[in-house]
């Protein structure tokens, strides 16, 4: 059954496929309030294998248009959508505390970031380096062979397939930074939303659905399903007018798509975000100066939002001694005191409660946060370990979602440095440092840049700036492709691929690349930078 959108911020439990409501055949999922257990209206239906097919064929038939539209034709529909959601106001944010169990404050930080993360993709339109213009002009009487006239720019790959995350309802969703990127760069999106907060990607999915029509986007740029991964995800990854795929979630779903993709006859790339425990390194004089605040410090990142954060600092690494032991104290003193908070959903606490078990038979517990009968709650947790045991054990190096932290206790700084070595890929890494530090600090750092996609001194790794700088990624397994970042707008430059032309007519020449720079924008003219 289909019907055509409007602008209510009713919730219908529908579907969104090219600018029409959809309801789904399939098994009836409900947004549930973690904090109370309580199932939320209305009821959302899986789509099936027709829906993607639907979903897929208007995407394709909306790609020529859409990558040919200009850039501030594009900047203005992005600016559009980010209108749009924060026009939801109360509704939306209402509804995302609702399915999330997230405190207001946060969410409306959320919508902050997600409508900014939105502008930040049209300036980056507007702006003009995304099209990596490059200008080799012909040298007709160079010898001993002349050279042809040869340019270049960077063109949308196709259709793109987000996958929804469960720990941001908004900046990681249906608008999140990948629907973000893939539509500056000229690509549709099709999203599967997550069925922890339905309701929230309905909102969000009309808002957009919404700015497609006013801005007269072709109808099939944007659609929103609802399935399983290993359903209609699959279905979606495998279907050949898709070009790229952008995933954060679990190390097995990532995995999982990343071999669907690879099994296709045109195999294509999954951006997937996975799993990373994030290494906080606190050097010998920094611990010896201020050891039991950074011990309170760490615990405060541990638990900020149940540690439900890709980029929660699972693992600390230092030297023992009376520095390390001051750390420990405070920190398991601030864990001890720590009040449980709810869980995005009854899955993820049951997975954090599982996590926590399996730890606590290989090492140590220091502390758990305080008791609590409230559903769907995070304990903090806190376990020590000598580097050995941690070196030799496949449960002390694994992720564990929610504020359960690792410290392992190293002989010297050669050891910490041997452990660093050991770690697999990782999102971020922390190292704290007071000046007499620099130098073992340097050693360390050449270790890190090869296991790292982000290395931040004297801070807490929870708390991504989205700017142009930022890299969110890492190497395997924080994510699939460890030269790109999932935030900041570098992230554009995952959905677009290089394409020279060659004595190309000048009549025919896209603007990007034309003669007299009709676009304003930096382009290298024979290895320059110029706006000439």
């Amino acid at each position: 059954m289909t019907a055509s959108l409007t602008q209510s911020t009713e919730l219908t439990g529908q579907m969104i496929i090219a600018g029409e409501a959809v309801r789904g055949s399939g098994t009836e999922v409900h947004g549930i309030d973690p904090s109370t257990g309580a199932q939320l209206e209305p009821g959302y239906h899986h789509g099936d294998l027709g829906n993607v097919e639907a979903a897929c064929a208007a995407a394709a038939a909306a790609f020529d248009d859409y990558r040919a539209t200009s850039s501030e034709t594009r900047a203005q529909f992005i600016d559009t959508i980010a209108d749009n959601i924060a026009a939801l106001g109360e509704t939306l944010i209402d509804r995302a505390v609702a399915e999330s169990g997230l405190p207001k404050g946060r969410i409306t930080g959320e919508v902050g970031r997600t409508t900014g993360q939105l502008r930040l993709f049209a300036s980056v339109l507007r702006e003009g380096s995304w099209n990596g213009a490059r200008i080799d002009p012909a040298l007709p009487d160079r010898a001993p062979l002349p050279r042809a006239d040869i340019r270049q720019r960077k063109v949308a790959l196709g259709p793109v397939v987000v996958f929804g995350a469960s720990n941001f309802p908004l900046a990681f969703s249906v608008a999140g930074g990948d629907t973000a990127s893939a539509l500056a760069a000229g690509c549709p999106v099709i999203v599967k939303g997550h069925d922890a907060h339905p309701g929230t990607s309905e909102l969000v999915g009309k808002a957009i659905a919404d700015a497609v029509a006013s801005t007269g986007m072709p109808s099939g740029t944007f659609s929103l399903l609802f399935g399983s991964g290993r359903g209609l995800g699959t279905a979606l990854v495998t279907d050949p007018r898709v070009k790229a795929v952008g995933f954060t979630g679990s190390r097995s779903g990532g995995t999982a798509l990343v071999a669907a993709a690879a099994g296709r006859r045109e195999p294509i790339p999954v951006y997937a975000e996975m799993s990373s425990i994030n290494p906080v390194f606190v050097l010998d004089n920094a611990l010896e100066t201020r050891g039991a605040d950074l011990g309170r410090a760490f615990v405060a990142s541990l638990t900020l939002g149940s540690g439900q954060f890709c980029t929660n600092p699972g693992l600390v690494i230092a030297v023992d001694g009376p520095g390390l032991t001051a750390f420990v104290d405070a920190a398991a003193a601030a864990v001890t005191e720590s009040v449980p908070t709810t869980m995005l959903t009854p899955n993820i606490a049951s997975s954090y409660a599982e996590g926590v078990a399996a730890l606590g038979k290989s090492a140590t517990e220091l502390a758990r946060g305080t008791e609590t009968d409230a559903p769907n709650a995070c304990r903090a947790a806190l376990f020590v370990t000598d580097a050995d045991s941690f070196v030799t054990s496949e449960v002390e190096q694994q992720e564990v979602f929610g504020s359960s932290s690792l410290i392992v206790k190293c002989s010297d700084a050669q050891q910490v440095r041997d452990v660093a070595a050991l770690l697999e890929g990782q999102l971020t890494a922390t190292v704290h440092t007071d000046e007499a530090d620099h130098a073992e600090a340097g050693k360390l750092l050449s270790v890190l840049e090869l296991k790292a996609g982000r290395i931040l001194f004297d801070g807490w790794p929870t708390g991504v700036e989205v700017g142009h700088a930022m890299v969110h990624g890492g190497p395997f397994p924080a994510t699939s492709s460890s030269a790109t970042t999932s935030v900041g707008s570098l992230a554009i430059e995952r959905f677009l691929r290089p394409v020279a032309y060659q004595d190309v007519p000048k009549s025919l020449l896209p603007s990007a690349i034309a003669d007299g720079n009709p676009d304003k924008i930096w382009r290298r003219v024979d290895g320059t930078l110029t706006q000439a």
